[in-house]
């Protein structure tokens, strides 16, 4: 008798590249400031996974390989941007935006500027540790760093936000956006 059952399809990662979508573009939300060039930067970063895709080595971490592409892409564009007139205190953006009309905006819009303002790598140590829930070793893994580098520079981000805030010690920002608590709560038990 012959068996007629069709071979289970093997696994292939690539089917698990959309879960990520949503937290990638979270992720590049926060380093660009921008919802457009988030989208653009996400695009970039699915294009570029798909087409070295057998640089992945099937068992590792996906999220880990494709938030480092995307890491790496958004750092190759700012270097060649270095050159460029930015808006990093937003002074022609606020120009621009309509009032908000809700306190989690509000306060969603402050902790934006304030992040913009910080150096890139507390910015996306704070990003990917607070608002995006990684594991320190997950976001170490994505940065290319050491678990207790990342560990310092969200520390030393916190600092810097709540200066920038201007926070006294022990008063959080409030806001009932998840993203907003999430980046600015004291760190967890051993962080």
């Amino acid at each position: 008798m012959i068996n007629r059952t069709p071979a289970p399809a093997a696994y292939d990662p690539r089917d698990e590249i959309i879960t990520h979508l949503p937290a990638l573009r979270a992720f590049a939300r926060g380093l660009t400031g921008d919802l457009s060039m988030a989208d653009d930067l996400v695009q970039e970063t699915v294009l570029k996974a798909w087409s070295k895709f057998e640089q992945f080595r099937v068992g590792s971490n996906l999220r880990a390989w494709l938030f480092t592409i995307l890491r790496n892409t958004y750092m190759s564009a700012r270097r060649k941007r270095a050159k460029e007139v930015a808006d990093s205190e937003g002074s022609f953006a606020a120009q621009m935006a309509t009032k908000p009309d809700h306190d989690g905006r509000l306060a969603m819009q402050e902790l934006n500027a304030a992040l913009n303002r910080l150096p890139v790598e507390q910015r996306e140590a704070l990003l990917l540790v607070g608002a995006l829930g990684f594991s320190v070793e997950e976001a170490a893994e994505t940065c290319g760093c050491a678990p207790g580098t990342i560990k310092s520079r969200a520390n030393r981000g916190r600092k810097a936000l709540a200066e920038l805030l201007k926070l006294e010690d022990g008063e959080y920002l409030e806001s009932t956006d998840n993203s907003v608590a999430a980046v600015m709560a004291v760190a967890p038990t051993g962080f």
